[in-house]
Parts: C-alpha cells; sequence; structure tokens
C-alpha cells in the first residue's frame, strides 16, 4: 500500500483522535499501563509495609488506589513508592514507543505491522527512551554544580569579589544556557518516544533531536499542543459516553425485574464501589469541572442509560460477592482502555508532530525514508539473488563437466585411430 497523503501542516494533527482509535493502539496501552499499575501496586503496599502500617489495614484504607502520601515514612519508604511510580512512567513510556512505531508503519501504508513487532522494536530500543532525558539532566545538573563551585570560590574573601565580577558573562551565558537546557528537558520528556519509535536513534540522537526541536520549532511545539489537548479532551468525553453508556444498556437488559434483577444489582453497585470509590469519582468529577472551567465552556453529555440498575439493591449471597469482583476487573479494564485511548492520542499526535518538524526543518520526508525494517527485508533479497546467481553458477559447471569428459574421450579415440592407421 502507498503511504497516507500528510498536508505536513497543522491539519494534520486533527488526524490524531481517528489514527488514536484502533484496538492494535489501544491494547498496547492496556498492555503497558496493566504492567506499571500492577508494579506500582506492589511497590506501594511494600512502602506502607516498611512505613510500619499492616497490609490488612492498608488494603481497606486504600483498596485497588494506594498512596504513601499523607502517611509518615521514613526514606526508604519513600524511595520504594517512587521506584513504583517510575516503573509506571516508563511502561507508559515503553507503551508510547510502540505506539509511535505503529503509527509510522500505518503511514507508510503497512497495516500489518503487529502489536507483537513493536514490542519487539522497543526491546531493541528501549536503552534510548529511558537513557535520553536522564542524559539532558545530567547536563542541567553538570552547570548547577560547576555554578556551586564558581559560587563558593566567589565567597572567598578580598577575592571573590573579583571572581564573581570578572567572568560575570560566562556565568550569564551558563545561565541562559541551563534554562535552555531545562526546556530541552521538557521537548526530551515529551517527544523521546517518537523519535525513536520513528527516527531510530540512539541515545545521543535523540538528545540532539531533542535540542533541534526546542531550537527550530519551539513554536509549533506550543501552538500544536493547544490544538491537540482539547482534542484529547473530547477524544476522552466522547469514548467515555460510549463506554458508561454501553454498560447501562447492559444493565437496563440483564437488569429487568424479568431476569437477573437484585443480583445484577448487588453485582454492579460492589464491582462499581471497588473499582470506583467514592473519593476517585469525586476528583474525576473535579478534574472534569477545572477542565471545562478552564476551557471556558459549560457541557454535559446526556446518558441514554444510566449505568445504576433501577431495581434496587438487596442482600449479596457470597456467589455474588465472588462474581462481582470478576465483574471488577472487568469494569478495571474497560477504565483502563478510557485512559489508553487518551495516552493513544497523545502518542499518535506526538509522532504526527516530530514527522511534520523533520519535514519543516530537514526537508525529511520519513514516511518516504526507508525504516530498519526495509533495509533488513532489501538486504534479505540481496543475499537471496546472490544465492541464486551461486547456485546458477554451479548448476552451468555441473551441466558444462560431462561435456568437457565426453569430448576428452572422443579425442582420445580419434588419436587411437590415427595411431592404428
Amino acid at each position: 500500500m502507498s503511504p497516507m497523503n500528510l498536508y505536513f501542516d497543522v491539519r494534520d494533527i486533527f488526524r490524531a483522535p481517528r489514527l488514536a482509535l484502533s484496538g492494535k493502539k489501544i491494547w498496547i496501552f492496556i498492555v503497558g499501563n496493566l504492567a506499571g499499575f500492577i508494579a506500582y501496586w506492589v511497590f506501594t503496599y511494600l512502602s506502607l509495609a516498611m512505613s510500619g502500617m499492616a497490609l490488612s489495614d492498608a488494603i481497606a484504607k486504600y483498596g485497588l488506589y494506594p498512596c504513601l502520601y499523607g502517611n509518615e515514612a521514613e526514606w526508604y519508604s519513600w524511595v520504594t513508592y517512587f521506584i513504583g511510580v517510575e516503573a509506571w512512567i516508563l511502561a507508559i513510556y515503553m507503551a508510547c514507543t510502540a505506539v509511535s512505531r505503529v503509527t509510522l508503519k500505518q503511514l507508510k501504508g503497512n497495516d500489518f505491522f503487529s502489536a507483537g513487532d513493536a514490542w519487539s522494536y522497543v526491546h531493541k530500543h528501549w536503552h534510548a527512551v529511558v537513557f535520553s532525558p536522564v542524559a539532558i539532566g545530567l547536563i542541567i545538573a553538570f552547570f548547577i554544580v560547576f555554578a556551586g563551585f564558581f559560587a563558593l570560590l566567589s565567597s572567598i574573601p578580598y577575592l571573590g569579589e573579583f571572581l564573581f565580577v570578572v567572568p560575570y558573562v560566562l556565568y550569564f551565558f551558563g545561565s541562559v544556557f541551563t534554562l535552555y537546557t531545562l526546556f530541552v528537558l521538557f521537548v526530551s520528556l515529551v517527544y523521546t518516544s517518537s523519535i525513536v519509535g520513528v527516527y531510530e536513534e540512539d541515545t545521543m540522537g535523540t538528545v540532539f533531536q531533542s535540542y533541534s526541536i526546542a531550537w527550530s520549532q519551539p513554536w509549533r511545539v506550543i501552538a500544536y499542543h493547544i490544538i491537540l489537548i482539547p482534542l484529547v479532551l473530547l477524544g476522552l468525553e466522547i469514548i467515555s459516553w460510549f463506554w458508561f453508556n454501553a454498560i447501562g444498556f447492559i444493565n437496563y437488559v440483564f437488569g429487568c425485574e424479568w431476569f437477573m434483577a437484585g443480583k445484577l444489582s448487588n453485582m454492579a453497585s460492589y464491582a462499581s464501589s471497588l473499582v470506583c470509590p467514592a473519593w476517585i469519582c469525586e476528583m474525576a468529577a473535579c478534574v472534569r469541572n477545572c477542565v471545562a472551567g478552564c476551557l471556558g465552556c459549560s457541557y454535559s453529555l446526556p446518558s441514554v442509560f444510566p449505568t445504576t440498575c433501577a431495581v434496587s439493591t438487596s442482600a449479596m449471597s457470597g456467589t455474588e460477592a465472588i462474581a462481582g469482583v470478576v465483574l471488577a476487573v472487568s469494569y478495571f479494564l474497560i477504565g483502563l482502555s478510557i485512559l489508553s485511548y487518551g495516552l493513544s492520542i497523545v502518542s499518535v499526535g506526538e509522532t504526527l508532530m516530530f514527522i511534520i518538524f523533520k519535514k519543516k526543518s530537514d526537508d525529511d520526508d520519513l514516511l518516504q525514508r526507508k525504516d530498519e525494517d526495509e533495509l533488513e527485508e532489501d538486504m534479505d533479497d540481496e543475499f537471496s539473488f546472490d544465492d541464486d546467481e551461486d547456485e546458477t553458477d554451479s548448476d552451468d559447471a555441473q551441466e558444462e563437466s560431462p561435456d568437457d569428459g565426453s569430448n576428452g574421450d572422443d579425442s582420445g579415440d580419434s588419436d587411437n585411430s590415427d595411431s592404428e592407421t
């Protein structure tokens, strides 16, 4: 298939919600988020146990969403907790890289690039995703330590005043470069997955591309995100409406008095309390209202089928409680798919931005550029062609050798006949 026709400008950003609405991309983010959440869950409860809280009390208090904040804990508990947070963030970054790779292949016309192939690519290039922001952070740390050293020298009596004022211009430009590198760090955190997934860069190449984007495309970075963020919020609102109304339709049909009635009401209420406790619902509503207020709009999509059952709850049996836990797993995965779709829009949008940036700055059409997979296929084709030529030459040599032998016999027979004559 031929590559997708892009405008290589802001109009391509509006493709992000549609390109992100892919089962393959959403599934990649579900896997990444699930792995990261499990790591976060384990390390957070471990940190709570290290802080002196009993595991049963911690589970009863926090349930599915533990958090160390609000508890008195030692430094090693906080280190353990932040290891879990970092594990979840890294899992999301790896999923972003895989989705960027799938998006590139899709834009090139290859719809058969699987999620497994994307994860294999991430397994080969994860170093650049992890260490590129770290390298930029070390550059910032180096300048801060360097500035601290000269500040220490400037505290020397009598001589320190001159050590401050004489190289002041150098201090000034070093400070400007440090602030610029802070912006580069932000750019790296946003675009590293896209750079690695699309351009196949190593750590140093990714750092260079981050500096290049921050220097040559700063206003496009800001302007494109002003467009992308409302698209993400709109996409989340639409998919949430469909998902919740789908759950409401199931409850409406199965929760009828003729069918499951109170059983479904008990199971659905118990599952909802596990997956979406009251504080989660309040926080989500608060965030939604704050975002709507910042955007200067107030909206409320009407629900066709409410998620609550029409039949009131009753005493729950043991089988209903077990079934409610199983239903809670389904609810959790459904909610995770909503989050994954939002992250998919972000990842696809950042990928499109990077492709546009390369076209604008270097006139490099990444959709026409051969990636490492295509180069490997070309090399395999060349090797197979050379092998075919070698086999053909060997077959020709084998066909010629009997003819040479027969010619030799004929010449020998003629020589014998001449001698007899």
